[in-house]
């Protein structure tokens, strides 16, 4: 195995503690005759038998991650194809194979992992007296709630493993691969949609969210001008035309973060994807915009519940990423940001006031503030709905619930009388309602 893996090209950098070179590494301590046995002369077997048990353990806790079934070394084998980041992979990616001498790399790359694939443990499990290889390559997982592992990736990894288990050689490999590199793209933007961000080394790193809801804006009710404002936009986006910064504000729980949401889950599959970044993180916004800006995907920095008190500053750094800065923003990114108030930023009477001690010039205050909205192109307000809205969205949530009983004025006097205890009037006190009744019907 080692000496197969070190003629690795293109997908030779999978870090040196990955599974594939750590197991490498101690088959080779096992020393192969001339009649092709296996044997441990010089070797401690009980030392190399523990060690194997540690990578096994390792490809256990990859399985349950990733709910890899069936054959655990062949998933996660075409889980490296599937992530690994690099020249060849990003090339293809949303566009599939294309020509050039680098294909002789990759197919030399993937008859090696042919021969991964078609690898015979069994000399090995003899010499050790152990049978860990055997079950991890006829493996039945324990079923798992779709909320425990990231169900789209396994499920797209594991296409994949079938698919080169049936390939006759390494030619048929090279169009499997880059088929699925354009269907589904390569790595965490690949196969993910949502990202958040987290500091390594002082560094900001993007992280995919594994679970993410599955709303989509046929789910939200209501709002309909205001939905065809953020798919045009959106539409526009993803198919490379112009399109704008967009801030949704309006009262709280009327579904702004919401739209958000069902937008990423209506255009994932044609190449969208969501990073959710906070304020405090803003000063990183640059060095996010750095690591995706050469991919063929189309990104939404995602600011939820966006505000600005008088003494926070980092909407500077916001101002200078939308425009303004000497680097102009990618056109494969655009900023979605949703706020209760409609400048985003505190206003207060002084910014207005000609008598202000602290300004000397009228209303300069107020423009530095008002500038930082000036940037969305779009913005589209989501406000209270009005009574008959409000009812019209508890009408339309309720006959998403099965075996419900209550006529239409029952629904509504019922609901009228909830939202008087909860917060008034909006689509998430519909929805809360709607639970609420789900929750007393029993199945």
């Amino acid at each position: 195995m080692n000496r197969q893996i070190s003629k690795l090209v293109i997908y030779r950098d999978l870090g040196n503690n990955s599974i594939l070179y750590s197991l490498a590494e101690i088959i080779g301590k096992l020393r192969k005759s001339s009649d092709g046995e296996y044997g441990t002369t010089n070797v401690n077997k009980e030392e190399i038998t523990s060690q194997i048990y540690v990578q096994i353990h390792r490809l256990l806790e990859l399985a349950t991650e990733y709910g890899f079934d069936t054959n655990l070394w062949h998933n996660y084998l075409a889980f490296i194809l599937a992530t690994n980041e690099n020249p060849f992979s990003i090339t293809c990616e949303k566009v599939g194979a294309r020509e050039g001498s680098v294909n002789q790399f990759a197919k030399s790359d993937f008859k090696i992992f042919k021969q991964l694939f078609e690898y015979n443990f069994s000399e090995i499990e003899k010499e050790l007296e152990i049978n860990c290889f055997s079950i991890i390559q006829n493996y039945h997982a324990v079923v798992k709630n779709g909320k425990r592992y990231n169900r789209s990736v396994s499920e797209k990894v594991r296409l994949l493993s079938t698919q080169i288990e049936q390939a006759k050689d390494e030619d048929e490999i090279f169009h499997i691969v880059t088929d699925f590199y354009r269907d589904y793209g390569v790595g965490k933007f690949g196969l993910n949609k949502a990202f958040r961000i987290h500091h390594k080394d002082n560094k900001p790193i993007i992280y995919p969210i594994t679970n993410t809801s599955e709303i989509h804006l046929d789910d939200l009710v209501g709002y309909e001008i205001q939905k065809k404002k953020l798919v045009d936009n959106t539409e526009a986006f993803v198919e490379g035309r112009k399109a704008n910064n967009v801030l949704l504000f309006g009262d709280s729980g009327t579904g702004k973060s919401t739209s958000v949401k069902a937008i990423l889950n209506g255009y994932y599959s044609r190449g969208l994807r969501m990073i959710e970044i906070y304020k405090h993180q803003f000063e990183d916004l640059s060095a996010v915009i750095s690591q995706i800006k050469n991919r063929n995907y189309k990104f939404i920095i995602f600011m939820d519940d966006l505000s600005f008190e008088e003494f926070e500053i980092e909407y500077k750094y916001l101002k200078a990423v939308i425009e303004g800065g000497l680097e102009i923003k990618p056109d494969n990114v655009l900023i979605y940001a949703t706020s209760n108030r409609r400048h985003i930023i505190r206003e207060t009477w002084s910014d207005r006031s000609d008598m202000s001690k602290d300004e000397l010039h009228r209303s300069d205050t107020m423009q530095e503030k008002l500038s930082l909205v000036a940037r969305f192109g779009i913005s589209i307000n989501f406000s209270a709905p009005t009574q008959k809205e409000y009812f019209d969205i508890v009408k339309g949530l309720a006959k998403q619930i099965p075996n419900m009983e209550l006529t239409e004025e029952e629904l509504c006097a019922k609901a009228n009388i909830w939202e008087l205890s909860h917060g008034g009037k909006s689509g998430r006190t519909a929805q809360q309602f709607i639970n609420y009744l789900a929750g007393q019907i029993k199945q």
